[in-house]
């Protein structure tokens, strides 16, 4: 499959508790994180929720 780089971007400071649950979930808890998973239809979905506060590459 495919795989997706996801980055921190932004502050989860003002970010609602869903948002900074996703994150976490992601692996994500500083600016400036990244981690690498594989494409799926549950990996786009959480990146939908705080589609705003990272930016997402192909890896």
């Amino acid at each position: 499959m495919a795989k997706v780089k996801v980055t921190l971007k932004k502050s989860l400071i003002c970010a609602k508790p869903n948002q900074k649950a996703t994150a976490a979930s992601l692996g994500l808890r500083k600016i400036g994180d990244s981690i690498v998973h594989e494409d799926g239809p549950v990996i786009a979905g959480k990146i939908k929720v705080i589609g705003h506060l990272v930016s997402v590459e192909k890896a």
